[in-house]
């Protein structure tokens, strides 16, 4: 997968085969970011001339005129600061974090000479998809990764990054609902998904009972493909308390929640668990297992 330096990947090469979704938004926090740097050195620079400015039309009083003009330029600069900040969380968390995470995530599942079939629930650009191929390449095995995504184009996308990435014989990509996967009840011995539930029912609103439900639907979902022993593993952004009762409602065995990551902003948490081997097999108890 690409060149590597000491057995750390090229960040550049990777960047160059995965690119940066949501790029505009990107493009936003750093154009934000300059702007309000520009402004608070204007203030910086042109301090007196403004304080003057602030007297003559909004303060009779000189000293109320200082404090607000040198009120404004540290909440610009400040606001600049932030900005800054967010626009290097979201550049680091869209492609170096997430390929961190894709293998923090393969290698929560113990034995992958077994697994024969494994389920990437919004695949995206590839990158969890593909350590999963790579894993199975390693491993030996004759399995493959099927990676779902609500659009065509994304996953053809995700076919030519898999072959860039020398996996392609691993890899089958399919457009479909994840509220209603395609496959039969016990299919899957591994299901995955990285940073993708918690964009399912956002037409709802983010934090709406509807949303809430919709996002329950796909974990459900993820439940019934999985092969009895089957081990699931998802990486998500805000929602994994709710995942975590579902899973124990469910009687899912060995529920496993990892520390705290900032991504994208906000906070975000791996959680992991086995599927009973026979029904009804398990406490539905949840152990925090902060080694993750």
């Amino acid at each position: 997968m690409g060149k590597t330096t000491n057995g750390t990947r090229d960040w550049a090469q990777i960047y160059a085969i995965y690119g940066i979704e949501q790029k505009h938004t990107l493009i936003f926090l750093i154009i934000n970011a300059i702007a309000f740097s520009v402004l608070s050195t204007v203030f910086f620079i042109y301090f007196n001339p403004i304080c003057v400015f602030f007297q003559s039309f909004f303060f009779s009083n000189a000293a109320a005129a200082r404090f607000s003009a040198g009120f404004f330029g540290a909440v610009t600069a400040l606001s600049a600061v932030c900005l800054f900040f967010a626009a290097a969380n979201f550049f680091y968390s869209a492609v170096p974090l997430r390929y961190e995470m894709a293998q923090r995530m393969v290698g929560s599942v113990g034995d992958w000479s077994s697994v024969k079939t494994a389920l990437d629930l919004g695949c995206g650009r590839g990158i969890l998809l593909n350590a999963v191929a790579t894993q199975l390449k390693k491993t030996g095995s004759s399995g493959r990764v099927v990676g779902l995504d609500r659009s065509m184009s994304t996953t053809l996308s995700t076919l030519r990054t898999a072959h860039i990435e020398g996996v392609q014989e691993y890899v089958t990509c399919r457009e479909g609902d994840v509220r209603r996967l395609p496959f039969s009840d016990n299919y899957f011995d591994v299901v995955v998904s990285a940073v993708f539930l918690h964009t399912v029912g956002k037409e709802y609103g983010q934090n709406t009972v509807e949303a809430a439900a919709e996002r329950m639907r796909v974990l459900g979902e993820a439940v019934r493909v999985l092969k009895p022993g089957g081990v699931g593993v998802v990486w998500d952004l805000v929602h994994v308390p709710e995942y975590v009762r579902r899973l124990q409602e469910l009687r899912m065995e060995e529920i496993r929640v990892s520390k705290r990551v900032t991504a994208f902003m906000v906070k975000s948490h791996m959680v992991s668990f086995k599927k009973p081997s026979q029904h009804f097999v398990g406490s539905g108890e949840v152990r925090l297992d902060w080694r993750c």
